[in-house]
């Protein structure tokens, strides 16, 4: 595939800006909603309503979509011609995602692409490839005391002006599912088990470029994207065709 991060152009400033407004968006909204009919016990959210599944999931995935862009902006490649632009991208982007730290990010990320899947890959399990143990080991990686506690203290203030119910449904869920669907999408399935195709250590879903979207902006497509890591998320199907194709031409 031949590609270089310039030929982005000024695409990915505005991908990523897409995706961070969407999010404010719908996030402005939700935390406003009231279901058709209320519960029985008067507030404004509903359990029972299916809206609000349907809106969690959605939120989950632009909260995803968010993590993509700061991950991108690691790498270089939201404005490849603009360092302090692409920097301050994905200081944004981390911080909107649960408070993460940026820097803390492209350290264990960086790291992450030196030593994948080997003890020094920080993203690894620790010697337990049980899912949920491996997920709280990778949770722990990057959560610190200070996130949880910017996190509550945001959380006491905004349910001032806005329904507990719509803060934990579509600000702190999401946040929780967007999590396990990048270690999950982006770390497990791409990462667990013995690997033959060393240095990468990674292996991608099969073509199917829709539910590599939805699951996870295309980086269940992993192995591409050790290989290029200078592609953004947007880029990686195609490069998955590239690969798909030379795979059957063998």
């Amino acid at each position: 595939m031949s590609f270089s991060p310039a030929q982005i152009g000024n695409k990915g400033i505005w991908i990523a800006l897409t995706i961070l407004s969407a999010w404010f968006a719908l996030l402005a909204f939700l935390l406003t909603y009231r279901s058709p009919e209320p519960s029985v016990t008067g507030i404004g959210l509903s359990w029972a309503d299916p809206l609000v599944y349907l809106f969690i999931l959605l939120q989950t995935h632009l909260y995803t979509g968010v993590f993509i862009t700061a991950h991108d902006a690691i790498h270089g490649v939201v404005a490849p011609n603009n360092k302090r632009l692409n920097n301050a991208i994905g200081w944004v982007a981390t911080l909107l995602f649960a408070y993460n730290s940026y820097g803390k990010l492209s350290a264990g990320h960086h790291l992450h692409h030196r030593h994948a899947a080997t003890e020094h890959d920080p993203d690894y399990h620790r010697g337990n490839p049980n899912i949920l143990l491996w997920f709280v080991d990778f949770a722990r990686s990057y959560v610190s005391i200070w996130q949880i506690l910017a996190m509550a203290i945001t959380y006491n203030v905004l349910k001032i002006w806005f329904p507990m119910e719509n803060l934990i449904a579509f600000w702190m869920i999401p946040a929780v599912l967007s999590t396990f669907q990048l270690f999950f999408f982006g770390t497990y399935l791409p990462h667990r088990g013995d690997h033959e195709n060393p240095p990468h250590n990674a292996r991608s879903q099969r073509l199917n470029h829709a539910w590599a979207f939805v699951s996870c902006y295309f980086f269940g497509y992993h192995f591409e994207h050790h290989d290029q890591p200078y592609l953004p998320w947007w880029k990686l199907a195609e490069a998955r065709e590239t690969s798909e194709e030379l795979r059957v031409e063998h």
